[in-house]
């Protein structure tokens, strides 16, 4: 295999000797194509990223482009459904308003309106890159020293949920109590990628 080829609709990269990178257009396409893949077993190990896939521990990589040509994107979402309650009082629900053009009562109802997507995890453990939002809101000039854990917090096209008190840029819209991360669980990420996520006020 060489240094890299192209297919439709994905790019392909060597990574060492028995892994391969997965491009595609978009972080809907890559939780499609890691859940695609690991429903085949394809790899040993299937990480999805914002707009990748790495397949790790592939047995046949000069097989794997054919294999993938028989992929298409999709947007059913298969994974488990998560519901966390969240309390709208971030202090930057205003600048929030400002970007997404809408009064500051609205930005909560514009929050819950979509099902989000949880596209990859990275940062900290438990730290889901939540897909699907409309509009983009950019990340704070400064990051803060600590942000709470629990903060709901939205950065470009992104919707997280800090798992642990952190330093942080992006923009704090709530707080909810929910347990981000947990080793004693089966799935200690509560947000694992695929997993689709759906907020509400809390009461």
């Amino acid at each position: 295999m060489g240094d890299a080829w192209i297919m439709n609709p994905v790019h392909l990269l060597p990574v060492g000797r028995d892994a391969v990178l997965v491009e595609v257009a978009s972080p809907q396409e890559a939780v499609s194509l890691a859940t695609w893949a690991r429903g085949r077993a394809l790899a040993a190990d299937v990480v999805p990223g914002a707009e990748s896939v790495l397949l790790d521990g592939v047995t046949d990589r000069d097989r794997l482009a054919s294999v993938l040509d028989s992929w298409r994107p999709t947007t059913d979402q298969p994974g488990p459904r998560v519901e966390l309650a969240v309390t709208y009082d971030g202090p930057d629900l205003e600048d929030v308003a400002e970007y997404w053009g809408c009064a500051v009562e609205q930005v909560a109802a514009r929050h819950q309106a979509v099902e989000l997507v949880s596209a990859f995890c990275g940062f900290a453990p438990g730290f889901a890159y939540l897909s699907g939002l409309e509009g983009e809101v950019p990340r704070l000039a400064t990051p803060r020293a600590r942000v709470p854990a629990g903060s709901v917090a939205l950065a470009g096209p992104w919707c997280g949920v800090y798992p642990t008190a952190s330093p942080g840029g992006w923009r704090i819209i709530g707080r909810t109590d929910a347990v981000l991360w947990d080793q004693a669980r089966p799935r200690p990420a509560l947000l694992a990628p695929g997993t689709r996520v759906r907020f509400r006020a809390a009461p």
